[in-house]
C-alpha cells in the first residue's frame, strides 16, 4: 500500500448509452475505478441495473448536474425554462449565487442538489460528490455542496488545483481551447484556495490535484502521463476526470479518445512505477 493514491474518474455516467458502455469496458480495464453518476442522465436506469451490477468495485459519485436536461424538482423556475430543462450556464451560475437579491435561487439549487443527491443514494452507495461543468467549484455553492456532503454522510468532495504542466505536442497549444482551458484552470485553482478552507469547515475530504483541467477536450494518455509525473508529492491523492465515450453517439461531448485512455496498459504500468495506487474514493475498512 501507498499514500499515493491515484484515481481515474469518469464523469457523466448514465448519460447515454456511450457513456455506460465506456465505463463498463474502462473498469474491465482496472485503470478506471471510479465514476460519477447523473441523476437526471437519460440512461441512468441502463447505468443502475446494467451496468453497476457487472462493476461491485466501482466507487460511485454523484455528479451533480443543473446546467443541461431537465431537472427532477418542478419548483426550480430559477434554475430551468416553462418546460423544466435547465437553463444556466457557469457564468449565470456564478453571478446568481452572488446576487443578495435573488435569496430564492440557493435555495432552489438547494431542493434540487437533495433530489439529485436522495435518487442516487436509494440506488446505491456513494463514496464521493462533484457536477457536471464543474459548477460546484464556484465558492458559494461549494459551501452548499459540503453542508449536504456531511448531511447525508459523503466525505469526500471534488476540489480543482491542477499543477502547471505542457506535453510534448505543440499543436495542442495553439488550439483556441488550449488558451480557454489555461483561463479556466487558473479561475478554478483560485476558487480552491477558498473551497478548500471550507472542507476543513466542514470536517470533509478532497482530492490534493485534478488532472483534466488544462488540456480539457484535448485529454490522452500522454497527457494523463505528464500530469502524473509533475506532482512530485509522496503523500498525495490526484484525481483524473475524463469523459469517456465507447462510439460516436452523436452529442457534442462524446470523447472517444478519452475512452482509449482507460485501455492503455503502459499508463497503466506508467502510473503504477510512479509510485501510485490505482484506487478510488470508497473508504477501506480498517
Amino acid at each position: 500500500m501507498t499514500d499515493k493514491k491515484f484515481i481515474m474518474n469518469a464523469d457523466d455516467f448514465g448519460m447515454t448509452s456511450a457513456i455506460n458502455k465506456a465505463v463498463l469496458e474502462a473498469y474491465d480495464s482496472e485503470l478506471l475505478k471510479s465514476a460519477s453518476l447523473v441523476a437526471n442522465g437519460i440512461n441512468f436506469d441502463d447505468a443502475i441495473n446494467n451496468i453497476l451490477p457487472k462493476c461491485p468495485e466501482l466507487g460511485v459519485g454523484i455528479h451533480l448536474n443543473v446546467t443541461d436536461g431537465q431537472s427532477l424538482c418542478d419548483d426550480v423556475d430559477k434554475l430551468t425554462d416553462n418546460n423544466f430543462k435547465f437553463k444556466n450556464s457557469y457564468l449565470s451560475l456564478l453571478i446568481k449565487a452572488y446576487n443578495p437579491k435573488d435569496k430564492e435561487f440557493m435555495e432552489q439549487l438547494e431542493r434540487e442538489f437533495r433530489c439529485q443527491i436522495e435518487k442516487i443514494m436509494f440506488k446505491t452507495k456513494v463514496s464521493h460528490i462533484d457536477s457536471h461543468r464543474h459548477i460546484h467549484s464556484i465558492p458559494k455553492i461549494f459551501e452548499l455542496v459540503c453542508k449536504l456532503a456531511k448531511e447525508y454522510g459523503i466525505n469526500q468532495v471534488r476540489t480543482h488545483y491542477e499543477k502547471l504542466y505542457i506535453v510534448p505536442a505543440v499543436y495542442k497549444h495553439f488550439a483556441f481551447k488550449y488558451l480557454k482551458n489555461i483561463i479556466k484552470t487558473f479561475i478554478f485553482g483560485t476558487f480552491t484556495i477558498f473551497n478548500e478552507a471550507t472542507i476543513h469547515k466542514y470536517g470533509l475530504k478532497t482530492n490534493d490535484y485534478i488532472i483534466g483541467l488544462i488540456y480539457d477536450s484535448m485529454m490522452d494518455a500522454l497527457a494523463v502521463s505528464y500530469g502524473t509525473m509533475a506532482i512530485k508529492n509522496s503523500k498525495v491523492t490526484t484525481e483524473v476526470v475524463l469523459h469517456p465515450c465507447r462510439y460516436d453517439d452523436g452529442t457534442i461531448d462524446c470523447r472517444f479518445d478519452e475512452y482509449l485512455i482507460t485501455k492503455n496498459k503502459k499508463l497503466k504500468v506508467k502510473i503504477e512505477n510512479l509510485g501510485y495506487e490505482i484506487t478510488n474514493y470508497v473508504e477501506k475498512k480498517s
